[in-house]
């Protein structure tokens, strides 16, 4: 049976540990492609991951390259280029050099790879899947962002720390923007199908959320030179699992919504099944009035950033 061909554009820490984590889990061939003043760099990690290929019994081909030729006829690309954040920056302050970066990687996916399902983890992380779609011209279902499924499995862990109990059996979705405006949702969590609300006071979630929303920061002030990636990756490789075996889970991403949630042509973090041809649906659910409220001034605060993005530094097409 033909192999699903994995491309990640970036081999920096993301990119490489989303390689290793592919590898590990026998999705595919993997290219993995950095920018040519990176010389051997992605051809030596490249070789590394091979080893641990058989180490792990996984028989994948790795490439490590510099020219998108390579990674024609891509089934899946993940966008992992541009700059990471350091102590002091927001996800914001990345927009003017990733929106440079997304467009060049989005330009050469379109050329190489027509038919890929794209995955963008690159920051500000909505913003960037949206000038990824418009870069690329692609359907919108074929063009999604790695945000719900990183911010979820952190909501999980922190509520797995508080009680106690194994993480396998917490059940949590966040939706809205990638960032400090996301809305982890208390209502759609359980732990073994019991409500999470009957296990932790509503005064006491109201700090596990506040915490969740600041793991990332959390992380850059501890790494000093980086933001996290061990997650982000694990996130990646999970959603790219779920586009290659087509297993249609239900998983948060940031899609575009042109009517669901009562959003108008946004990229938002919101809960999809997720197979072979990307996002197969939005599903839509019923939130509390206070989880409405937060997650509209989280699509609002990435309308703002889009605005911006889309004035200073145009799109090279429009859709």
């Amino acid at each position: 049976m033909k192999r699903a061909k994995i491309s990640i554009i970036g081999a920096g820490n993301v990119g490489a540990t989303t390689a290793h984590c592919c590898v590990s889990a026998e999705l595919g061939e993997i290219v993995l492609l950095d920018a040519p003043q990176s010389g051997d760099m992605p051809k030596g990690k490249a070789l590394d991951l091979s080893h641990a290929a058989a180490v792990a019994g996984s028989d994948v081909r790795v490439l490590g390259t510099t020219d998108y030729a390579d990674t024609a006829g891509s089934d899946v690309v993940v966008i992992a280029a541009g700059a990471a954040r350091t102590p002091g920056m927001s996800r914001n302050d990345l927009l003017a050099t990733n929106a440079r970066a997304v467009d060049s990687v989005a330009g050469e996916i379109k050329r190489s790879s027509p038919d890929a399902v794209v995955i963008v983890v690159t920051n500000p992380l909505d913003a960037m899947t949206y000038r990824a779609w418009r870069a690329t011209g692609f359907p919108p279902q074929r063009v999604l962002g790695e945000a719900g499924a990183l911010d979820g499995a952190r909501f999980r862990a922190c509520i797995a720390e508080e009680l106690g109990v194994s993480v396998e059996d917490v059940s949590a979705l966040v939706v809205g923007g990638h960032g400090e405006a996301m809305t982890p949702l208390p209502s759609c969590t359980t732990v073994s199908g019991v409500p999470v609300g009957r296990l932790i006071p509503a005064k006491r979630m109201a700090e596990l959320i506040r915490r969740t929303r600041q793991f990332g920061t959390e992380i850059v002030l501890m790494l000093k030179t980086g933001s996290a990636y061990y997650a982000a990756a694990a996130a990646t490789a999970m959603m790219i699992e779920s586009i290659v075996r087509d297993k249609k889970r239900l998983i948060c991403c940031s899609a575009f919504c042109d009517k669901e949630y009562g959003v108008g042509g946004c990229y938002i973090g919101v809960p999809v099944v997720l197979g072979a041809a990307g996002v197969e649906r939005i599903v839509e659910i019923e939130f509390s009035p206070s989880e409405r409220d937060s997650f509209c001034k989280s699509v609002e605060a990435v309308k703002a950033v889009v605005e911006a993005m889309d004035q200073s530094y145009p799109s090279p097409r429009a859709c």
